[in-house]
């Protein structure tokens, strides 16, 4: 929890003003017991009407002033507080967006929601009551100890067995629940993490009639939070009850013995009520502190999940200057490069070697899981290759700066992803600056513009979080005119073609040729006729290049690319293709 008190420091003075007027508010509430034992010892015994009215304007004017130093100090609070907790979300959002697929991938999507929302609430609040109540209640509780002794030391012993109670009470409560609280925000990452899943997979479950199934699950952990749930509640209603007791105790005892002592010395009365008025300031400072230590332990657990992602540090590092200077003309190279996952053992590439050079379309394809969607997200440093060189334009690209590097990269994932808000919004959601007639163009070249059109506002048409409002083959083509909008120097092409017909694929792929002359592309393919016209074709099995040049090529010289092919096609057009790759 300390750690994240950096998150303050710009609001240093804003917290300046907060203590200067929790001081202002503790000074001016204490002032009124002594006032008040002196109107009843000075005023009432004496039956002197004027001082007591003099005395109770000063009371007034007192309670006006503690009043309006708690106003004060509540509001900085607020605002403090508000603020301490915009700054660690936006941090948290930061670190996470800029962290790469390795450092993330122990912790899940719903995990990483909750600490970015959840637990910084849970902070926010403890917070806020750190800023006032922590600051509040030692003042109450020290000042009012001095002015108890000073009123009636022999009755100071009596805040001691309070004060020993409600410590007692405290730490059986903390006991009960410390151990609790990280299971519970466990639970809670649990019901965000099946929640989100039903939500994205709604039609897999009704697909396969699972909803009971899913049901089940949900509530399963929904009674196990809640069984929890009820436990923390229990033992923390606990306090209450607990604080009650001791409260009315020690008022019951002041009474009695104040009494006793009234026997001796009537003029004792003014002192007697001070007094109770002051342990009660000493008690109720104890029930805010022990109310914060039992809140405290929850937000402790929320900061450690907060502090674990702010740590992380990056496996990725990345220059703040591009070394070297890249060539004009476009190329990318592997050089004998290895990759493993870590922690694995074997490697999924293996002596990956090969050059694309500008104009030219490089295609990947192999079997599942041979390692092409890998080496694919190796060239925008998705994941870091274990050992050789890639080189984009003649530079490494560990010595590009992470803004250099992917600015020449448009990328088309195998699964389009869009994001809330119009269709020109996402086409432009790499290039900014681009104009409506960009937009069109690269509409236009992925095949999109036909169904744009349609859409009511075309290209002011919402897009649902997720593009779930457009087809698959739709969602492909926006996510291709965005790569296209971006106008970059290499074109990635990650399975980006699968949801399109063969008649949309071709008209794509020929849309694209002029626009690619001074381009590299690299497509990883299943289907072989949308690699098929590809300056150069990169078989991979296992993780090695077993086959590398054109169709006709491959298919006279490579095992593995004949049975790609051939499962492909039927008999009669494989002996067709063979016939032609023969000569």
């Amino acid at each position: 929890m300390l750690k994240l008190f950096k998150f303050l420091k710009p609001y240093w003075w804003q917290v300046l003003i907060l203590i200067l007027a929790t001081g202002g508010q503790v000074f001016a509430t204490l002032q009124l017991p002594a006032l008040m034992a002196d109107i009843i010892n000075n005023g009432i015994v004496a039956e002197d009407t004027g001082y007591i009215w003099q005395t109770g304007v000063i009371m007034a004017g007192i309670a006006a002033a503690s009043a309006a130093c708690s106003l004060l100090a509540g509001y900085m609070s607020a605002r403090v507080g508000a603020n301490f907790a915009r700054d660690i979300r936006a941090a948290v959002f930061e670190k996470v967006v800029n962290l790469n697929i390795v450092d993330i991938k122990d912790y899940s999507t719903a995990s990483l929601i909750n600490r970015t929302t959840n637990d910084v609430n849970q902070v926010q609040e403890v917070t806020m009551m750190m800023l006032s109540v922590m600051l509040l209640a030692p003042m109450f509780c020290i000042i009012s100890l001095i002015m108890a002794v000073r009123t009636a030391p022999d009755m100071t012993w009596i805040i001691a067995v309070g004060i020993v109670a409600i410590l007692a009470s405290v730490i059986i409560i903390m006991s009960l629940v410390m151990p609790k609280f990280k299971i519970f925000q466990k639970l809670i990452d649990k019901i965000t993490l099946i929640t989100r899943e039903n939500l994205t997979g709604l039609r897999v479950i009704r697909a396969f009639n699972n909803e009971r199934l899913e049901k089940k699950k949900f509530e399963k952990t929904n009674d196990e939070l809640t069984r929890l749930s009820i436990f923390l509640d229990k033992i923390l209603k606990l306090e209450g009850p607990l604080v009650n007791i001791i409260f009315n105790g020690l008022t019951l005892l002041c009474t009695y013995i104040g009494i006793s002592l009234l026997n001796k010395d009537f003029a004792y009365l003014g002192n007697m009520s001070a007094f109770a008025q002051y342990v009660s300031f000493v008690m109720m400072s104890f029930l805010m502190m022990s109310i914060m230590f039992v809140m405290l332990p929850r937000a402790n657990v929320c900061a450690g999940r907060i502090n674990e992602i702010l740590r992380i540090n990056p496996k990725i590092k990345w220059l703040k200057e591009t070394k070297g200077l890249p060539n004009k003309v476009v190329s990318v190279e592997f050089r004998k490069v290895d990759f493993r996952y870590p922690g694995a053992e074997e490697k999924v590439l293996d002596g990956i070697t090969f050059t694309a050079n500008v104009g030219e379309t490089t295609a990947f394809i192999g079997s599942t899981g041979s390692g092409k969607s890998t080496l694919i997200n190796l060239v925008p440093r998705f994941y870091e290759a274990t050992s050789g060189e890639i080189l984009i334009n003649g530079v490494n690209i560990k010595d590009y700066t992470k803004e250099d590097l992917i600015r020449r990269i448009g990328l088309v994932p195998q699964r389009g992803i869009l994001f809330a808000g119009t269709v020109k919004s996402n086409i432009m959601f790499g290039a900014p600056n681009a104009t409506l007639a960009q937009v069109k163009k690269a509409a236009e070249i992925a095949q999109a513009a036909s169904f744009i059109e349609k859409l009511p506002g075309e290209y002011n048409a919402h897009i649902a979080q997720g593009g779930t409002n457009v087809s698959g083959g739709q969602k492909q083509r926006l996510a291709i005119a965005r790569a296209i909008c971006k106008n970059p120097d290499i074109f990635i092409f990650d399975d980006s073609f699968s949801a399109l017909d063969m008649k949309t694929d071709a008209k794509l792929r020929e849309a694209l040729t002029p626009i690619t002359k001074d381009m590299v592309v690299l497509v990883v393919a299943q289907r072989v006729s949308t690699i098929k016209n590809a300056d150069q074709i990169v078989v991979l099995n296992e993780g090695k290049i077993v086959g590398k040049g054109k169709h006709k090529d491959l298919l006279a010289k490579c095992k593995t690319y004949q049975e790609i092919v051939k499962s492909q096609l039927s008999e009669r057009e494989f002996n067709k293709e063979m016939k032609v790759a023969r000569g």
